[in-house]
């Protein structure tokens, strides 16, 4: 699961480079506008390489890291919901980050299921040596 939650994170990042930056500047460019007019200016798709890539390399620091941004997705996308479908105005530049936000919600919630069940299963294999993902390879 922690590979597939490593690649998870990389195709989000990937899929959110372009969904916000690099088919906005090509669409305003297309239509003659200045290449900044439809970016979406967000970041975490630096998070997200980042902590899939602590993940791919079990760093010590990547089941914390994994929880709190998992806690932190999970809260903002939820908010970020709730304020839109009060009032959505569907567009298909809204319609690209609905869905987008789908799926970083899948996720996230994925993920937290995930430490979730590592976390009762480390508490009850105690051979576990207290690494992080469960021991040395067999």
């Amino acid at each position: 699961m922690r590979v597939f939650l490593a690649h998870f994170l990389f195709v989000l990042a990937a899929w959110t480079l372009f969904l916000k930056f690099v088919f906005p500047v090509a669409f305003a460019l297309a239509e003659g506008a200045a290449p900044g007019a439809h970016v979406m200016w967000d970041f975490w798709w630096a998070a997200h390489i980042w902590l899939g890539w602590a993940l791919l390399r079990e760093t010590r620091y990547a089941t914390a890291l994994a929880a709190c941004v998992a806690v932190a997705e999970v809260a903002i996308v939820s908010v970020k919901f709730a304020l839109f479908l009060s009032a959505p105005e569907w567009t298909m530049w809204t319609a690209g980050w609905f869905v987008n936000k789908v799926f970083v919600l899948a996720c996230f919630a994925l993920m937290l299921a995930w430490l979730a069940a590592r976390a009762s299963g480390r508490r009850a294999a105690p051979d576990a040596g207290g690494l992080p993902f469960g021991g040395p390879p067999r």
